[in-house]
């Protein structure tokens, strides 16, 4: 595979949008059992990249502005998100609202085209994309596994292109591990991030492997019996799937092969 170095650094960083990380692992805000469990989740994550829901602040969501003085005292990067629009105007608009509440020019782009399986609506989102692009915005666009939608959000401007692994919220891991294997080779300047549907470290660990330069988890945390133990995991099975990838894979084999030299072996087994 082609080893994506474009957007990193010799120190081990990565960066995205012009912004060097350490963290592979970005962190949602929401479902958290308490404001407490969520700043512990986020201290153990080691993440430095929080995803805020503009709705989490509105008047009527009750306690917005207590959300919002808990997530400033994280420390992290905030990454606000159009969660809930379901047209390009819709999230254009949430979007600029975003930039003058957050005072950022990041945001998570979210265009709702079903709401059985909160797939994306991909025109939406790449019309809506390519105008917040132009418009000064850093483009975090949520997608599915279609390497041809990658390629045009990735044409179009975006910071980051993020596919999803599976429906959000489900936790099943990667369901079509091919189309995200080949968006990862055929688009090796591409920063691209997974985005829904991870639910175990294994998950993270495995398309870490693949090669892609960081995960975006909430629910997977947040709903576990224990957000920060689960939090602290995927941190670590994040970190392990990144070595693994660059440390270069053994190739697969159709056949076995011995791992014990058969030069200098006793006597009895050369008969």
């Amino acid at each position: 595979m082609e080893k994506n170095t474009a957007h990193q650094d010799p120190h081990g960083c990565w960066q995205v949008a012009g912004v060097p990380l350490a963290s592979r692992m970005l962190l949602g805000t929401a479902h958290y059992p308490s404001l407490h469990v969520l700043s512990d989740a986020v201290g153990a994550s080691g993440t430095e990249v929080v995803t805020v829901g503009l709705r989490r602040l509105q008047p009527e969501s009750g306690g917005g502005n207590h959300f919002w003085q808990r997530v400033q005292s994280l420390g992290c990067h905030v990454l606000p998100n159009t969660a809930g629009c379901h047209s390009a105007e819709e999230a254009i608009t949430l979007a600029q609202m975003a930039r003058e509440i957050f005072g950022t020019h990041w945001i998570k782009l979210e265009v709702i085209g079903d709401d059985y399986t909160l797939q994306p609506d991909l025109i939406a989102t790449l019309d809506a994309a390519t105008r917040l692009a132009r418009d000064g915005f850093a483009v975090f666009a949520y997608t599915t596994d279609d390497l041809v939608m990658a390629q045009r959000l990735h044409g179009a401007g975006c910071a980051a292109v993020m596919p999803w692994a599976a429906p959000i919220g489900t936790g099943r891991g990667p369901l079509n591990p091919y189309a995200l294997e080949t968006m990862r080779r055929r688009m090796p300047d591409a920063v691209l991030v997974v985005d829904a549907g991870l639910g175990l470290p294994s998950h993270a660990a495995q398309v870490m492997e693949f090669g892609f330069d960081a995960v975006l988890l909430n629910t997977a945390v947040a709903q576990a019996g224990d957000p920060v133990r689960m939090a602290r995991a995927f941190a670590q099975a994040v970190s392990a799937g990144r070595a693994a990838f660059e440390s270069t894979p053994m190739p697969e084999r159709s056949a076995a092969q011995a791992s014990t030299p058969t030069v200098g072996m006793p006597f009895w087994h050369a008969q």
